[in-house]
Protein backbone atom coordinates (compact mmCIF):
# COMPACT_ATOMS: atom_id res chain seq x y z
CA UNK A 1 0.00 0.00 0.00
CA UNK A 2 1.36 3.43 -0.93
CA UNK A 3 2.04 5.90 1.88
CA UNK A 4 -0.85 8.17 0.80
CA UNK A 5 -3.28 5.28 0.71
CA UNK A 6 -2.09 4.11 4.11
CA UNK A 7 -2.62 7.57 5.60
CA UNK A 8 -6.10 7.72 4.07
CA UNK A 9 -6.92 4.38 5.72
CA UNK A 10 -5.75 5.68 9.11
CA UNK A 11 -7.83 8.85 8.66
CA UNK A 12 -10.94 6.84 7.75
CA UNK A 13 -10.44 4.64 10.80
CA UNK A 14 -10.02 7.73 12.99
CA UNK A 15 -13.05 9.51 11.57
CA UNK A 16 -15.25 6.47 12.14
CA UNK A 17 -13.89 5.98 15.64
CA UNK A 18 -14.63 9.59 16.57
CA UNK A 19 -18.15 9.42 15.08
CA UNK A 20 -19.07 6.22 16.85
CA UNK A 21 -17.47 7.32 20.13
CA UNK A 22 -19.45 10.57 20.11
CA UNK A 23 -22.65 8.70 19.25
CA UNK A 24 -22.02 6.56 22.33
CA UNK A 25 -21.45 9.76 24.36
CA UNK A 26 -18.03 8.59 25.54
CA UNK A 27 -14.88 10.65 26.05
CA UNK A 28 -11.51 9.62 24.69
CA UNK A 29 -10.39 8.84 28.24
CA UNK A 30 -13.42 6.60 28.83
CA UNK A 31 -12.86 4.69 25.60
CA UNK A 32 -9.15 4.35 26.34
CA UNK A 33 -9.80 2.95 29.81
CA UNK A 34 -12.26 0.42 28.38
CA UNK A 35 -9.85 -0.86 25.71
CA UNK A 36 -6.71 -0.75 27.91
CA UNK A 37 -4.90 2.21 26.34
CA UNK A 38 -4.70 5.84 27.36
CA UNK A 39 -7.11 8.53 26.24
CA UNK A 40 -4.15 10.08 24.43
CA UNK A 41 -3.82 6.93 22.32
CA UNK A 42 -7.48 7.21 21.29
CA UNK A 43 -6.90 10.85 20.33
CA UNK A 44 -3.90 9.83 18.21
CA UNK A 45 -5.98 7.16 16.45
CA UNK A 46 -8.72 9.68 15.75
CA UNK A 47 -6.29 12.21 14.27
CA UNK A 48 -4.40 9.55 12.25
CA UNK A 49 -1.14 10.18 14.09
CA UNK A 50 -0.80 6.60 15.30
CA UNK A 51 -1.51 3.41 13.39
CA UNK A 52 -4.43 1.41 14.83
CA UNK A 53 -3.61 -2.01 16.27
CA UNK A 54 -5.61 -5.19 15.74
CA UNK A 55 -6.21 -5.96 19.41
CA UNK A 56 -7.39 -2.39 20.02
CA UNK A 57 -9.67 -2.55 16.96
CA UNK A 58 -11.22 -5.74 18.32
CA UNK A 59 -11.82 -4.21 21.75
CA UNK A 60 -13.33 -1.08 20.13
CA UNK A 61 -15.77 -3.33 18.29
CA UNK A 62 -16.81 -4.95 21.56
CA UNK A 63 -17.14 -1.63 23.40
CA UNK A 64 -18.98 0.26 20.66
CA UNK A 65 -20.97 -2.79 19.47
CA UNK A 66 -19.99 -2.33 15.84
CA UNK A 67 -20.36 -5.96 14.76
CA UNK A 68 -16.66 -6.33 13.92
CA UNK A 69 -16.45 -3.17 11.78
CA UNK A 70 -13.09 -1.94 13.10
CA UNK A 71 -11.46 -5.38 12.89
CA UNK A 72 -12.60 -5.79 9.26
CA UNK A 73 -11.37 -2.30 8.44
CA UNK A 74 -7.99 -3.04 10.01
CA UNK A 75 -7.57 -6.33 8.15
CA UNK A 76 -8.65 -4.93 4.79
CA UNK A 77 -7.04 -1.48 4.72
CA UNK A 78 -4.43 -1.18 7.46
CA UNK A 79 -2.64 -4.52 7.84
CA UNK A 80 -0.02 -3.84 5.14
CA UNK A 81 3.21 -3.58 7.12
CA UNK A 82 6.14 -5.87 6.25
CA UNK A 83 7.20 -5.87 9.91
CA UNK A 84 6.41 -8.57 12.44
CA UNK A 85 2.97 -7.93 13.88
CA UNK A 86 4.30 -7.16 17.37
CA UNK A 87 6.74 -4.56 15.98
CA UNK A 88 4.45 -2.76 13.54
CA UNK A 89 3.34 0.03 15.87
CA UNK A 90 6.88 0.59 17.16
CA UNK A 91 8.21 0.83 13.60
CA UNK A 92 5.60 3.45 12.74
CA UNK A 93 6.50 5.53 15.80
CA UNK A 94 10.22 5.14 15.11
CA UNK A 95 9.86 7.15 11.92
CA UNK A 96 8.06 9.95 13.81
CA UNK A 97 10.50 10.18 16.70
CA UNK A 98 12.61 13.21 17.53
CA UNK A 99 14.70 11.25 20.06
CA UNK A 100 15.37 7.51 20.33
CA UNK A 101 17.26 5.94 23.22
CA UNK A 102 18.02 2.23 22.77
CA UNK A 103 19.37 -0.32 25.22
CA UNK A 104 20.26 -3.80 23.98
CA UNK A 105 22.07 -6.23 26.30
CA UNK A 106 23.03 -8.78 23.65
CA UNK A 107 22.64 -7.38 20.12
CA UNK A 108 23.60 -4.38 18.06
CA UNK A 109 20.32 -2.40 17.75
CA UNK A 110 18.57 -2.75 14.40
CA UNK A 111 19.12 0.87 13.35
CA UNK A 112 22.89 0.36 13.62
CA UNK A 113 23.25 -3.05 12.00
CA UNK A 114 25.15 -3.79 8.81
CA UNK A 115 23.62 -6.05 6.18
CA UNK A 116 26.11 -8.82 7.02
CA UNK A 117 25.25 -8.69 10.71
CA UNK A 118 21.51 -8.71 10.03
CA UNK A 119 21.84 -11.58 7.55
CA UNK A 120 23.69 -13.70 10.11
CA UNK A 121 21.00 -13.05 12.73
CA UNK A 122 18.16 -13.90 10.34
CA UNK A 123 19.79 -17.17 9.30
CA UNK A 124 20.57 -18.09 12.92
CA UNK A 125 16.92 -17.52 13.81
CA UNK A 126 15.68 -19.62 10.86
CA UNK A 127 18.41 -21.76 9.25
CA UNK A 128 15.93 -23.23 6.77
CA UNK A 129 14.67 -19.90 5.42
CA UNK A 130 15.00 -19.53 1.63
CA UNK A 131 17.44 -16.91 0.36
CA UNK A 132 14.61 -14.68 -0.87
CA UNK A 133 13.06 -14.50 2.59
CA UNK A 134 16.42 -13.82 4.21
CA UNK A 135 17.26 -11.01 1.80
CA UNK A 136 13.81 -9.49 2.18
CA UNK A 137 14.36 -9.18 5.94
CA UNK A 138 17.83 -7.74 5.40
CA UNK A 139 16.51 -5.12 2.97
CA UNK A 140 13.75 -4.14 5.38
CA UNK A 141 16.20 -3.57 8.21
CA UNK A 142 18.55 -1.58 6.00
CA UNK A 143 15.62 0.63 5.00
CA UNK A 144 14.96 1.28 8.68
CA UNK A 145 18.63 2.07 9.24
CA UNK A 146 18.41 4.94 6.75
CA UNK A 147 16.59 6.84 9.49
CA UNK A 148 20.00 7.75 10.95
CA UNK A 149 21.33 9.01 7.62
CA UNK A 150 18.62 11.52 6.69
CA UNK A 151 18.70 15.29 7.18
CA UNK A 152 15.96 15.15 9.81
CA UNK A 153 17.19 12.06 11.62
CA UNK A 154 16.22 11.74 15.30
CA UNK A 155 18.77 12.25 18.04
CA UNK A 156 19.85 8.66 18.62
CA UNK A 157 21.52 7.24 21.71
CA UNK A 158 22.44 3.56 22.07
CA UNK A 159 23.89 1.68 25.03
CA UNK A 160 25.32 -1.82 24.46
CA UNK A 161 27.12 -4.32 26.66
CA UNK A 162 30.74 -5.19 25.95
CA UNK A 163 29.71 -8.81 25.41
CA UNK A 164 27.81 -7.70 22.30
CA UNK A 165 31.08 -6.48 20.78
CA UNK A 166 32.90 -9.74 21.44
CA UNK A 167 30.49 -12.21 19.79
CA UNK A 168 31.62 -12.65 16.13
CA UNK A 169 28.18 -12.53 14.50
CA UNK A 170 28.70 -13.47 10.85
CA UNK A 171 32.35 -14.29 11.52
CA UNK A 172 35.27 -12.11 12.65
CA UNK A 173 35.58 -10.14 9.40
CA UNK A 174 31.87 -9.29 9.32
CA UNK A 175 31.96 -8.39 13.00
CA UNK A 176 34.94 -6.11 12.50
CA UNK A 177 33.00 -4.27 9.81
CA UNK A 178 29.95 -4.05 12.06
CA UNK A 179 32.01 -2.49 14.82
CA UNK A 180 33.62 -0.17 12.32
CA UNK A 181 30.12 0.96 11.35
CA UNK A 182 29.25 1.61 15.00
CA UNK A 183 32.39 3.68 15.39
CA UNK A 184 31.66 5.61 12.18
CA UNK A 185 28.17 6.50 13.43
CA UNK A 186 29.65 7.75 16.67
CA UNK A 187 32.55 9.64 15.10
CA UNK A 188 30.24 11.31 12.57
CA UNK A 189 27.88 12.36 15.38
CA UNK A 190 24.96 10.48 13.85
CA UNK A 191 24.61 8.65 17.16
CA UNK A 192 25.91 8.59 20.69
CA UNK A 193 27.15 5.10 21.56
CA UNK A 194 28.10 3.94 25.04
CA UNK A 195 29.36 0.56 26.20
CA UNK A 196 28.83 -1.06 29.59
CA UNK A 197 32.13 -2.89 30.23
CA UNK A 198 32.46 -6.32 31.80
CA UNK A 199 34.07 -4.58 34.79
CA UNK A 200 30.79 -2.79 35.58
CA UNK A 201 29.39 -5.97 37.10
CA UNK A 202 25.64 -5.90 37.73
CA UNK A 203 23.68 -3.18 35.93
CA UNK A 204 20.01 -2.23 35.40
CA UNK A 205 17.82 -4.12 32.91
CA UNK A 206 20.31 -6.98 32.59
CA UNK A 207 17.74 -9.35 31.12
CA UNK A 208 15.67 -7.05 28.92
CA UNK A 209 15.93 -4.47 26.17
CA UNK A 210 14.41 -1.01 26.25
CA UNK A 211 13.61 1.75 23.79
CA UNK A 212 12.52 5.26 24.73
CA UNK A 213 10.95 7.38 21.96
CA UNK A 214 10.09 11.07 22.15
CA UNK A 215 8.00 13.14 19.71
CA UNK A 216 7.26 16.74 18.82
CA UNK A 217 3.65 16.90 19.97
CA UNK A 218 2.76 13.63 21.71
CA UNK A 219 3.90 12.07 25.00
CA UNK A 220 7.01 9.83 25.09
CA UNK A 221 6.61 6.09 24.68
CA UNK A 222 8.51 3.05 25.93
CA UNK A 223 8.90 -0.09 23.82
CA UNK A 224 10.05 -3.41 25.23
CA UNK A 225 10.31 -6.75 23.48
CA UNK A 226 10.16 -10.38 24.56
CA UNK A 227 9.96 -13.66 22.62
CA UNK A 228 7.88 -12.84 19.51
CA UNK A 229 6.00 -10.14 21.38
CA UNK A 230 6.37 -6.44 22.03
CA UNK A 231 4.79 -3.82 24.28
CA UNK A 232 4.29 -0.10 23.72
CA UNK A 233 3.77 1.73 27.00
CA UNK A 234 2.89 5.40 27.45
CA UNK A 235 1.70 5.48 31.05
CA UNK A 236 3.60 8.46 32.53
CA UNK A 237 4.68 6.55 35.62
CA UNK A 238 6.05 3.68 33.52
CA UNK A 239 7.85 6.08 31.19
CA UNK A 240 9.40 7.81 34.20
CA UNK A 241 10.65 4.47 35.55
CA UNK A 242 12.13 3.60 32.17
CA UNK A 243 13.87 6.97 31.92
CA UNK A 244 15.38 6.44 35.37
CA UNK A 245 16.60 2.97 34.38
CA UNK A 246 18.20 4.43 31.25
CA UNK A 247 19.92 7.12 33.31
CA UNK A 248 21.36 4.38 35.55
CA UNK A 249 22.60 2.53 32.47
CA UNK A 250 24.37 5.70 31.30
CA UNK A 251 26.00 6.00 34.71
CA UNK A 252 27.28 2.41 34.50
CA UNK A 253 28.63 2.84 30.96
CA UNK A 254 31.94 4.17 29.70
CA UNK A 255 31.97 7.71 28.34
CA UNK A 256 31.12 8.06 24.63
CA UNK A 257 34.79 8.64 23.72
CA UNK A 258 36.05 5.72 25.82
CA UNK A 259 33.28 3.59 24.34
CA UNK A 260 34.37 4.38 20.78
CA UNK A 261 37.96 3.55 21.70
CA UNK A 262 36.84 0.17 23.05
CA UNK A 263 34.70 -0.52 19.96
CA UNK A 264 37.64 0.21 17.67
CA UNK A 265 39.97 -1.93 19.78
CA UNK A 266 37.62 -4.93 19.70
CA UNK A 267 37.15 -4.44 15.93
CA UNK A 268 40.92 -4.74 15.57
CA UNK A 269 40.84 -7.93 17.67
CA UNK A 270 38.32 -9.41 15.23
CA UNK A 271 40.49 -8.39 12.27
CA UNK A 272 43.51 -10.12 13.78
CA UNK A 273 41.40 -13.21 14.42
CA UNK A 274 40.21 -13.21 10.80
CA UNK A 275 43.76 -12.89 9.48
CA UNK A 276 44.90 -16.01 11.38
CA UNK A 277 42.10 -18.30 10.19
Amino acid sequence: MAKGQQQAAWEFFGTELRRRREEAKLTQAEVGAAVFVSGGYIGQFETAIRKPQLDVAQRLDALLQTGGFFERLWRKLIDSSPHASYFVAAAELEALSTHIHDWEPGLVPGLMQTAEYTRALVIADNPFAPDEQVESKVRLRMERARLLQGPSNPEYWAILHEGTLRVPVGGPEAMARQLGHLADLGRSRRAVVQIIPFSAGAYPLMSMNLRLMEFHDTPPTVYTEAVYSGNLLDDPSVVKQAQRAYDLLRAAALSPEASLTLIESVAEDHRRCASTT
